[in-house]
């Protein structure tokens, strides 16, 4: 018998399997969960090295004990206090001219990478912010370290998304597990570190997300826990009784929080503005803002750093009320100065101690005020701890739940809710931006969440316009406008002259009621202004825009602005249809998509994600 020769070869089953499984694993639910917990691993060990190198720097420049913190040391060497912020605004200065030399580029934070890209952060960019942000912090400047935290732990969890190539939506998770794992581990408060994430870095708390960033905050937060112990970093064991009267303060603290978070980022924003005008180079600018921050704390020293000292102390000795109104005030020009000159960092942890001392001036104030309410000063400050971080972070959940696991105390909790929601409203109603978002705002971007906007500036306007314009030449009489284009048939003709080159747009229908008044006038004589356009390569966001800000119903595209060439145009209408197509594409995916609390399962499972993978 005749060999009998194969016309297929034989599968390698062991080759098929590891082929299929990087599909398979991209569809698991439970996989994304297990990166999630790595994503949190890795923010937490970020947050504990950062810190680590938070301690040497301060060591270092201040002679400060381990373990200890900058905000809570009074017997700083008066002239360390004075020289070391200069010394690291010179530092701060001459790295990030180096690194804007090497990458010469805006870094990318998590809010941004989530609304605008999908999720896809540069790590070594990422690297270089951490870098800059550890030696302002660690030389004195009024900032917080929360901003390296998050960048580290969101750029780890991106990478890791993109090198396994999982869908957009998995990798601005990832992102989010990194933040979240990142406040977890800092705060030792994994309800808070989750919260963050949903508010501030996912923009939405969906089912599909909650059991990776919770996992990924749970992670977090064990591996700080693990390796730095087991207490929440602001402790407070304290009970109290709420009274009517309390309730009708905290109200008061709200409102007075909101105006105070409005005038913290208004007033961070105009000092910046007044240091770009000073004739001084770019990199100098951290070292005069070190001198007035050194000057600062050569009387106040609590102002120094991101406050995390000044929080304990607050909580559990307090302050008494001219020294309140005098951190108040400097903690504020400090924050200013600081992030205003160039030194980099963020403003959670500034604002958290920025309203527990507000907390606690706004209740010793009503107490003298009103001896027989008898005010608690403690509760107070928690109170405008929440109110103040929640007017300028923008995260009001998040600062209910870190109160929460500080205190245990769910009396305590529901005042400082009462605070936060007012607070929070009252910024939405007269401001409408938190920090983050009121920075993208002076830089043109209209991010108002980290909501994914992204895929619509995906959407390029080159491969959704038509290829068929109404064109006519300039030069040619209107009577033959009138020839090719009968009235009825077209709404809008593109004017081109002699190399194709745009000249504007009419309506046949106007042109030919106008042709008896001037007989023998030429195309071009009726065109009364330039011509709005497009770009092939522009987004379909822009293209609304130009719609709504010209009022015509279509707009030819051309090639470039200097040639004006026609090569299409798209019409209102198309664009309108096209969002909302792909807006509905994407909510149905959201819904039949919900994670491992979907009710699906078994083979329905399996068909849900084969149909939408």
């Amino acid at each position: 018998m005749a060999d009998i020769i194969p016309t297929q070869p034989i599968p390698d089953l062991r080759t098929e399997s590891v082929n299929l499984s990087t599909p398979r694993l991209r569809d698991s639910e439970l996989f994304l969960v297990v990166l999630a917990a790595a994503a949190g691993i890795l923010a937490g060990l970020g947050v504990i090295l950062l810190d680590e190198i938070l301690a040497m720097i301060r060591h270092f420049a201040f002679g400060l004990p381990f373990g200890e913190h900058l905000s809570d040391s009074s017997d700083l060497p008066a002239l360390r206090i004075l020289t070391m912020p200069v010394i690291g605004g010179i530092l701060v200065g001459a790295t990030s001219v180096l690194l804007r030399r090497w990458r010469p580029r805006e870094v990318v934070d998590s809010i941004e990478a989530n609304a605008l890209f999908g999720g896809r952060m540069s790590l070594g960019d990422s690297l270089g912010l951490v870098l800059v942000t550890a030696l302002s912090g660690g030389f004195g400047a009024s900032v917080g370290l929360e901003a390296a935290y998050t960048q580290l732990g969101a750029a780890m969890g991106s990478r890791l998304g993109r090198e396994l190539a999982l869908r957009r939506d998995d990798v601005r998770t990832l992102v989010g597990c990194g933040a979240a794992g990142a406040i977890a581990a800092a705060f030792n408060a994994p309800l808070a570190g989750a919260f963050y994430a949903f508010e501030l870095i996912v923009g939405s708390y969906t089912l599909q997300t909650l059991a990776p960033i919770g996992i990924a905050a749970l992670v977090g937060a064990f591996t700080g826990r693990a390796l730095q112990g087991g207490s929440p970093i602001f402790v407070v064991y304290h009970h109290t009784q709420l009274s009517t009267a309390d309730y009708l303060a905290f109200v008061g603290i709200g409102l007075s929080a909101a105006g105070l978070g409005i005038a913290v980022m208004k007033g961070v924003t105009g000092t910046e503005a007044a240091f770009r005008r000073l004739f001084v180079p770019r990199w100098a600018r951290p070292a005069i803002g070190g001198l007035i921050i050194g000057l600062i704390g050569m009387a106040l020293p609590q102002v120094l750093g991101s406050g995390h000292g000044g929080i304990l102390r607050q909580l559990h000795w307090g302050y008494d009320l001219p020294l309140l109104a005098a951190l108040v005030v400097g903690k504020i020009v400090a924050s200013a100065v600081s992030i205003g000159s160039g030194f980099r960092g963020g403003l959670f942890s500034t604002s958290l101690f920025l309203g527990s001392l507000f907390g606690s001036l706004f209740g010793l104030t009503m107490g003298y005020l009103f001896p027989a309410l008898s005010p608690d000063t403690v509760l107070f400050s928690l109170v405008g701890m929440g109110a103040v971080a929640a007017a300028i972070v923008g995260a009001p959940v998040t600062m209910i739940m870190l109160v929460l696991e500080t205190t245990g105390d769910f009396s305590a909790t529901i005042g400082v809710m009462v605070a936060v929601v007012i607070a929070a409203v009252a910024v939405r109603q007269w401001f409408g931006y938190s920090f983050a978002t009121w920075r993208f705002h002076l830089r043109g971007l209209k991010i108002r969440s980290p909501e994914d906007i992204g895929w619509l500036n995906e959407l390029k306007v080159g491969p959704l316009m038509r290829r068929d314009p109404a064109v006519i030449a300039d030069d040619l009489p209107i009577g033959e406008l009138r020839r090719r284009f009968p009235a009825g048939s077209t709404k809008q003709v593109f004017v081109v002259d002699g190399n194709g080159g745009l000249v504007g747009i009419i309506d046949p229908a106007e042109a030919n009621r106008a042709e008896d008044a001037r007989e023998g006038s030429k195309v071009g004589d009726l065109v009364e202004q330039r011509s709005p356009y497009l770009l092939a390569d522009e987004d379909l966001r822009t293209a609304l825009i130009r719609f709504g800000q010209t009022a015509q119903e279509a707009l030819p595209v051309i090639d470039d602005p200097e040639h004006k060439r026609v090569i299409g145009y798209m019409s209102e209408a198309y664009a309108l249809r096209r969002y909302a197509q792909e807006l509905e594409r994407r909510r149905s995916i959201a819904q039949d998509d919900a994670g491992i609390f979907s009710p699906a399962t078994g083979k329905d499972a399996a068909g849900t994600n084969a149909q939408n993978p």
